[in-house]
């Protein structure tokens, strides 16, 4: 996909993952960029960080569990800025626990942002990219998506649908010229992650180190852009030899001490 001179819309934008794509994509010649995320401070600080570069930024301040807000302010913003031909659904809520101390609220809301935030905004723009004939969506999943991970039973389940979600609309929405990519980054030193029980032996990437490899992967057209070495040499792995992959998962795994921990990237 050639960015140059499009729009695109970014979810979960004023931190972690969500904002190193939009300022990748804004150096790499982005035109317009909707940005969405709860948080109004972050999100204008994202602002100010782009003023210097070539870029029209707009700041939307959104709930993504509040659908009727999303509708009315999506639709809003096509009818004001022009079509958007990329969108990035990277909000996303991570609970920690051992799955016999989880909490039904917890798992609401992890089920309420990572997929019903995501179906909503997906399915307003992706009408309107099928009228358009064109457009790419990329939903970020994770390497929890491939291999599921004790003390992040919920979380895994949600980013394992987001790659079921996108495998089928990548089937549906291929004869109307729209594209569906699912973007896998392991473990990501981001706010969401710092407040978690980390697994051992896991390397952290950075932000800038998977907004980097989804350009990558964008510009070459990939359905999947499974990120860091470490996250192809475990789908590999757990192909070939599934049993050692799990056992290495509950060696690794923060059983003993975890506890209850929280965060989010919206």
């Amino acid at each position: 996909m050639k960015i140059q001179g499009k729009t695109a819309l970014v979810t979960g934008a004023s931190r972690g993952i969500g904002r190193a794509i939009a300022i990748e994509l804004a150096q790499q010649g982005i035109q317009r960029l909707l940005l969405i995320a709860r948080d109004q401070q972050r999100l204008t600080e994202v602002a100010t960080d782009l003023e210097g570069l070539e870029v029209e930024v707009i700041p939307l301040i959104l709930d993504l569990a509040q659908p009727v807000e999303v509708n009315i302010a999506i639709a809003q913003a096509w009818r004001d800025y022009g079509p958007i031909h990329l969108l990035v659904n990277c909000a996303g809520v991570a609970h920690q626990a051992p799955f016999l101390r989880s909490r039904l609220p917890q798992v609401q809301e992890e089920v309420s942002v990572n997929l019903i935030g995501m179906y909503t905004v997906t399915r307003l723009i992706a009408r309107r990219m099928v009228a358009q004939k064109e457009g790419v969506i990329v939903n970020v999943s994770s390497l929890m998506g491939k291999l599921a991970a004790p003390t992040m039973a919920t979380y895994s389940a949600t980013k394992f649908a987001i790659l079921g979600f996108s495998q089928a609309l990548r089937g549906e929405l291929a004869a109307h010229n729209v594209r569906v990519v699912s973007l896998l980054p392991s473990l990501t030193d981001t706010d969401m992650v710092r407040h978690l029980q980390w697994f051992r032996g896991i390397i952290p990437m950075t932000p800038q180190q998977v907004a980097r490899e989804f350009m990558i992967g964008l510009k070459k057209g990939s359905p999947e852009i499974l990120v860091g070495w470490q996250s192809h040499l475990a789908v590999l792995c757990n192909r070939f030899f599934p049993r050692l992959m799990e056992k290495i998962l509950q060696v690794t795994a923060p059983l003993p001490n975890a506890r209850s921990r929280s965060f989010s990237r919206t």
